[in-house]
């Protein structure tokens, strides 16, 4: 790459360039690329996201994979995949298969790439061989692959330069673009009501003790109920402490799930404990449960110690 163009590419780093499709309306995305330019943690990001991924699909296969993956599939819905270089010759192809595809169904193609200094770098950091390496050292690699897939940037919906992106920043620039239309957050939060005697949840990332709250345990028309009880529920929500409990959680939760967003973070685990997981934990997980749902988060909730066919919910 010359001096001149490598200069003019700085200008863009970080940018994507905006396609007229809707990114969170395309049932397929095709991802293609640099080698060492992010390709991996793009597919990553839309796995998140729900896109059901495939890596170095074989391009003559691609119409099959739509026709059972996408079109005949009401369960995926979505579905993105990679080809790049380590098809050289399916790639020669690859421009009219893709007319030919987006002419069945709407297919966003998005164009992966970097500065040859820092797709240079990664090659040193990991130590992996150019996949056009062979006889040739990596930024010979890298001008050879750039100029075969020049024709395929060209017809690009969204490029995305990598060059100034760390992982997390990567992943977040992505949700933002195929996140979906309707608002609703990335994270799936997982609320978890557990028992002090049986041992903390091993997967919690936040860990919240309720046992300073009044136990329904020691009520006896409450001590066989559970949490989801409308009248459990309703006694542990009379008590002041309570609803000073949940504005002080719902406070700190709100501070801290946007924190966890851009940082990249897909799944959070909040659990809430009471003695023996039945009344307190239960109820405070499901209030929490549904105030961040009316917030739009995507929220599963599981109860550890009630019996088993009463646990979800």
């Amino acid at each position: 790459m010359s001096p001149q163009h490598r200069r003019s590419r700085k200008k863009s780093q970080g940018k994507a360039k905006r396609s007229p499709r809707r990114a969170a309306a395309a049932p397929l995305v095709v991802i293609t690329g640099l080698s060492g330019s992010g390709k991996g943690s793009v597919l990553r990001s839309l796995e998140d996201l729900g896109y059901y991924c495939v890596d170095n699909l074989p391009t003559r296969l691609i119409p099959t994979f739509v026709d059972l993956a996408v079109k005949g599939s009401e369960e995926i819905g979505r579905a993105a995949l990679v080809v790049d270089i380590r098809e050289p010759e399916g790639l020669k192809g690859f421009p009219a298969r893709l007319e030919r595809l987006r002419r069945r169904l709407p297919a966003l193609l998005v164009f992966v790439e970097a500065d040859d200094e820092v797709l240079m770098r990664r090659f040193s950091e990991t130590r992996r061989p150019h996949p056009l390496g062979a006889g040739r050292t990596v930024r010979e690699g890298i001008e050879r692959e750039r100029s075969r897939l020049e024709p395929i940037r060209a017809m690009a919906d969204i490029v995305i330069d990598t060059s100034n992106f760390n992982p997390h920043e990567l992943r977040h620039f992505v949700t933002e673009r195929f996140a979906g239309s309707n608002g609703r957050r990335p994270l799936m939060i997982s609320l978890v009501s557990f028992g002090y005697r049986d041992g903390l949840p091993e997967e919690s990332d936040l860990v919240f003790d309720v046992r300073f709250l009044p136990n329904p345990h020691f009520v006896a028309e409450y001590r066989t109920l559970t949490g989801k009880n409308p009248r459990v529920a309703r006694y542990v929500m009379s008590f002041p402490q309570t609803r000073r409990f949940l504005e002080r959680i719902e406070g700190l939760l709100s501070y801290l799930i946007p924190h966890y967003v851009r940082e990249g973070k897909s799944y959070l685990t909040i659990a809430f404990g009471c003695t023996a997981g039945r009344h307190r934990s239960v109820t405070i997980a499901r209030v929490i449960a549904d105030r961040l749902r009316e917030r739009e988060y995507r929220v599963k909730i599981t109860h550890r110690d009630l019996p088993k066919g009463s646990r979800k919910r």
